[in-house]
Parts: C-alpha cells; structure tokens; sequence
C-alpha cells in the first residue's frame, strides 16, 4: 500500500490549496451481521488540479468517506496547469483539470504517474465559466463578445464606455475605470475564456488562447478564489470563474445568436452537447473540441469542461484499483448529482456516461 507522496506542487506559497480527505466507492461491498456496508476498498490516492472542480471535489470525497473507511484520497487545488506538471513528473496518482492533455502531449507520453504512456481522460464537470463584476447598484450586465474581448485586451477602459451603454440602455453605468482580473496560475479555465475571445472576437482579442495570460495588463489573482477575492473586494472589478464560487457576485449575460443568455448549468450543457469529441483519440482519452463561435441559441458560450485524468496501468495494482472506483462513483448519477448539489455543475448525459464509463473501464487493476 503506498502511504505518502511528496507532489511538487511549484510555487506553493502563493497557490490557495484545499486538501481533501475521503474514501473511493466499492459497489461490490457486502454486509456485515450487523447490516453496516463493508468495503474491500483500502489504500491512499494523492492527487493535484482544478480549483474550479474544488466544491465538487469535496462533496464527492465526502460521499466516499461514508462509503469506504479503509480508503483516502487527497485532493489539492493547485489549479489545471500545476496538476498536470504533476501528473507528468509522477506526484499525483491522478489529476483533476480544466482542459485534457493536447494531442501532442499525449503523443509525447512521460507520464511519470503512469507504468505506460497510455492515459485515460474523461469529462465529468460541466459548469459556466461566469464574467462577474463588481459595480455598486449594477446587479447584471449584457455584453457582446467583442466588448469582453475589448475590456480584457485593454481597449475598453472604463464603465461608462460607448460599447457597454448600448447594450445596458437602463444601467446608470459609472465614469469609473475597468480593471479586469485573470488568473496568475496556468487555468483550464482561463484557457476555456481566452478560447472565448479568440473565437468569437478575433480582430479584438488577437492572441491564440492559452492556459496562462498573454498581456501584462490588468490584476491577476491566485486560483480561481484569488480572482473572486479580487473581483469582492474591488469595486470596478471584473473578471472570470467557474460559476460554483462567483455566487453574490455582478453577473454578465453574453450574447449569443442576438439574445443575452445567462449563465446557467442547463445553457452551459447545451454548448457541449453541441460539441463533438477531438477526432484521432483513443477510446478511453475523451475530450470535447468545444467552438464558442458555433454556440446554438440560448446556450452559454464560456462552458468549462473539466477532466479527470488518469493511467491506463500502474504500477501498484492497488493504486489502479483506487483511481478507478474514484473514477466510477464521480461519474456515475449518484456522483454527478452530488456535484450538482454542492456546484451548480450540469450532470454529464447518460450517452456520455456510458462513454466515460467505458473510458475508465481501461484500467488495468491486475
């Protein structure tokens, strides 16, 4: 049985990490004389990555705690781009991130994790990336892509703008300067808004999307709590996080097919359903190729899509057996609507859980 892990965690001091403590589900568990629920399930996960996945993570690892005493899993939020660097150097048996490994890095394989350079990726979080803001007496805001994509280049530097009064006719808007907040940290999510801008307003936001912020402008915020932080505590504040932790914030409904939409679980999860998965992977490496430009009516555009990341094999078949009743219960419909419950995240479909289910079937516990 492993014990401990020593995760390079990079930077450490100025990351906001939650560590969680819980338990793997085993649906095979019999009764005991006494009708308790015993589990054959034991052993301990270390494990690294989104921040947006942070209220999920923590309902899921409660319910495996109840369901499985002998079993530990530790969840750090360190952010997408920290948990994968894990992943790779091989101090974190499985990651939690906000986009999959690209196609060139899973050709180039190095997974330290992983006994092979076979991975599995599925999708189990589906959640808006909310644009929140903070104005005193401005509740709600409408903009169009080329205005976001306009304040976060820089372009568009104060409230009372041309381009923010058109389409908000009824808001007193403020003679109150912008100041846009994006992430410090390399974000699945940030990747997920740039990727945005990119698509819907390229002659505005001319940099290709990235999971770490490409200008020197505006305030950056550690994880996704850093960015809400900032976005609290400043007034004339705007930036970008998953929607689970921009509760009580200003919110931006963003237009799409001339109708400003909300951001919602249900609009989110018409964006991916939409979308196809990334042609030329293997079955059990799942990831959306999402285009915001093609957003169906009344879906919202900025639509995370959150990933767990694992090995195909392990080296220590006890690990493997882990990760994959981990991997089980958080995509099953139990899983799904404890995350629901706890983040507002939209239940992935029964199609593409039998998809995923089929992924995580790959790894190898013997």
């Amino acid at each position: 049985m492993k014990i401990s892990r020593i995760m390079s965690l990079g930077a450490v001091g100025a990351i906001a990490a939650l560590t969680l403590t819980g338990c793997a589900m085993n649906e095979a568990g019999a009764d005991t004389d006494a009708g308790t629920p015993t589990s054959s399930i034991a052993g301990m996960l270390e494990a690294t990555g989104a921040s947006s996945q942070e209220a999920a993570q923590q309902s899921w690892v409660a319910a495996f705690q109840t369901a499985n005493p002998d079993a530990t899993i530790n969840y750090t939020s360190t952010g997408s781009g920290t948990g994968r660097e894990n992943f790779l150097s091989g101090s974190s048996d499985f990651v939690g991130s906000d986009r999959a490994f690209n196609a060139d890095e899973v050709a180039a394989g190095g997974f330290g994790s992983c006994a092979t350079d076979e991975i599995v990726e599925v999708p189990v979080y589906i959640s808006p990336v909310a644009v929140a803001f903070n104005l005193d007496g401005i509740d709600e805001l409408n903009l169009d892509g080329a205005t976001l994509a306009g304040i976060f280049a820089g372009d568009i530097t104060e409230w009372d703008d041309q381009a923010i009064a058109e389409q908000n006719p009824d808001a007193a808007l403020p003679d109150q300067a912008i100041v846009p907040v994006h992430r410090a940290d390399a974000s699945g999510t940030q990747e997920t808004f740039t990727s945005y801008l990119a698509a819907v307003a390229p002659d505005v936001w001319t940099d290709e999307p990235s999971d770490e912020w490409p200008l020197s402008t505006g305030e950056a915020g550690d994880g996704t709590s850093g960015v809400v932080n900032a976005i609290t505590n400043g007034v004339g504040y705007i930036g970008f996080a998953d929607a689970s932790q921009a509760q009580g914030l200003g919110q931006v409904a963003i237009e799409v097919e001339g109708e400003y939409v909300p951001y919602s679980a249900e609009a989110a999860s018409a964006l991916v359903a939409a979308s196809p998965l990334e042609e030329g992977r293997s079955d059990h490496d799942l990831a959306f190729a999402v285009d915001p430009a093609s957003a169906p009516a009344g879906s919202y555009p900025i639509a995370l899509v959150s990933y767990l990341i694992g090995c195909v094999e392990y080296e220590d078949p006890e690990i493997a057996s882990l990760v994959k009743a981990y991997f089980e219960y958080v995509a099953s419909a139990e899983g799904q609507d404890v995350a629901a419950s706890a983040a507002g995240s939209a239940p992935i479909s029964d199609d593409l859980r039998e998809k995923v289910n089929a992924a995580i079937g790959a790894i190898v516990t013997e």
